[in-house]
């Protein structure tokens, strides 16, 4: 009786055709171009002018050398702070939660900007103490996509540690095991495969990471950069695409292996029981408590710099404090960032209604049919949005729909939707998994259609899902560059994308601005999720 209540095929055939026009047609666009000439014949002469110039070898070696270091410092740093926050007394817990949501509510490349102001070789250090300073190429890179990438650890591994029982502490407790003993012997036990699964993530963003690497990426060239100069610098689609499979392929294997880790972890944590409460442990608290300020303040510090260069009148030069950045300063006015705001509400908006739509369609789907729908839905984690992009350049901008979609806030819209789409469908997913499919029966029994069954009995246990899923959608189109760099058009600038331009063209406060006006509007959104959520949660208490 479940699956004749909701038809299942009617209500996932629109999300699916969305994902069959704007994600898998562009991908494949891209792949097809790498794999013809420019009279459209087959050939395989792309990939082997790989190795005519010797900066692309080197730009891929850049790419995995810069991963591989920055997973690995965030995994360190991201552990001690997720252990500062659920295992020590350490005060001011809630302070350094706030401090690690500020790099998620700008585009990448502010963290950049930030490092160059501050200490880039005319940067805010340089000025006051007159140290000679340089923080362009590697170094600069890695702290910019470390502190990009530590809040996602964090948040990753203090889910898993927040599952993990106190009864496991407890047990090896009453057996003699020292504080030490029982970090490695339960807690890195409990926490292995959340470790893979942050691992996995930080190292295909920093593998794909565009906007830090412009930025303060200097001589230290990496794929993303690559990619970039071919189409922008050179006009030459085919070797863009041709780089763009090349980044794609170790960006498949890592979000696979991502998620092969995050579901043994979830299989790890069936049945969690009581969290633990940890003991005061003066020395331990102290030593994560260092670890923990000296990264938020990292943090912190970077991006206030940014905001102080925003209120500057003429950056480093002049350093008078003035709103003339913000009362006519911006090249463009507040247009790029209504822009913003409009493309991202849009793309929220229609995204949402999608992956609620997809997700209640495949609950009422036979296991061996949802499945595979369920890897297409998830498979965009696993495309770099330059890639995306590029793909929608090679698919739209000729052909039937490119009357309508060319230089349109519609393709970013999409482009940033299905750039997403993977997150946003997870977590409705999550929702939906708390729908009892008891409560579905009784109210098609009762008479009601498809309609009544998603109004009555499906929606109040996924609002909170479709929430959470709508703020996340708009939120990282706010902050998108990768994945539209390649389709703003004179007439249609973004506020991300007016940040980019103002930095290559050595005007810092503006881009300052555009990126504080950017950071404002994420964390407004970020309140009014947070608003609405706890509001939906006093509704319930109170019925």
């Amino acid at each position: 009786m479940k699956r004749s209540l909701l038809p299942g095929m009617p209500m996932v055939a629109l999300p699916l055709l969305g994902l069959c026009v704007f994600f898998l047609h562009p991908l494949l666009s891209v792949l097809t171009r790498s794999l013809v000439d420019d009279q459209g014949a087959f050939t395989l002469a792309n990939y082997a002018r790989l190795l005519d110039d010797p900066g692309l070898p080197r730009a891929a070696w850049h790419s995995v050398v810069i991963g591989a270091t920055t997973t690995l410092g965030t995994l360190a740093i991201g552990l001690c702070v997720a252990m500062a926050l659920h295992r020590s007394r350490l005060p001011g817990k809630a302070l350094i939660r706030g401090a690690l949501l500020l790099p998620m509510l700008a585009p990448s490349l502010v963290l950049g900007l930030g490092l160059v102001c501050l200490l880039g070789r005319n940067g805010l250090v340089h000025r006051l103490t007159g140290w000679p300073t340089d923080i362009y190429g590697f170094l600069g890179l890695l702290l910019a996509n470390l502190m990009y990438g530590l809040p996602q650890v964090v948040v990753i591994v203090s889910a898993a540690l927040e599952r993990t029982p106190a009864r496991h502490y407890d047990a090896a407790a009453s057996m003699g095991a020292t504080p030490w003993r029982q970090f490695v012997d339960v807690t890195l036990p409990r926490i292995r495969f959340a470790l893979w699964a942050a691992a996995f993530l930080v190292f295909t963003e920093t593998l794909t990471d565009f906007g830090s690497a412009v930025v303060v990426g200097g001589n230290y060239r990496v794929l993303a950069m690559e990619i970039y100069s071919e189409v922008v610098g050179q006009r030459d689609f085919a070797m863009g695409a041709t780089l763009g499979v090349l980044l794609l392929a170790p960006a498949l294997l890592s979000v696979w292996l991502g998620r092969l880790a995050r579901r043994r972890q979830d299989l790890g944590d069936a049945s969690p029981g009581h969290a633990l409460r940890p003991e005061r442990h003066p020395w331990r608290d102290a030593a994560l408590g260092g670890v923990a300020a000296l990264a938020v303040l990292s943090i912190v510090v970077t991006l206030g710099t940014v905001v102080y260069v925003s209120v500057v009148r003429l950056w480093p030069y002049d350093r008078t404090l003035t709103l003339a950045n913000y009362l006519g300063g911006m090249p463009e006015g507040y247009g790029p960032v209504a822009t913003s705001v409009g493309m991202s509400l849009l793309a929220a908006t229609v995204g949402v209604v999608g992956v609620f739509m997809l997700s209640a369609g495949l609950r009422r789907l036979p296991g061996w049919l949802a499945r595979p729908l369920q890897v297409v839905a998830a498979l965009p984690a696993a495309v770099p949005g330059m890639v995306l992009g590029l793909g929608y350049v090679l698919a739209f901008n000729h052909g039937v729909l490119s009357t309508w979609l060319y230089g349109s806030v519609a393709i970013v819209a999409a482009c940033s939707l299905y750039h997403y789409h993977a997150p946003t469908f997870l977590t409705m997913q999550t929702g939906m998994r708390r729908v009892p499919d008891a409560l579905e029966d009784a109210v098609a029994v009762c008479g009601g259609d498809t309609r009544h069954v998603l109004r009555d009995a499906v929606l109040p246990f996924a609002a909170p899902a479709a929430i959470a899923a709508f703020f996340y959608l708009f939120m990282r189109s706010m902050v998108t560059l990768s994945g539209v760099i390649f389709l703003v058009t004179a007439d249609l600038g973004l506020a991300s994308v007016s940040v980019m331009r103002l930095d290559e063209n050595g005007f810092l406060a503006p881009a300052a601005a555009y990126a504080t006006c950017v950071v404002a509007a994420g964390g407004l959104a970020l309140g009014a999720m947070r608003l609405l959520l706890h509001t939906l949660r006093d509704r319930r208490h109170v019925a």
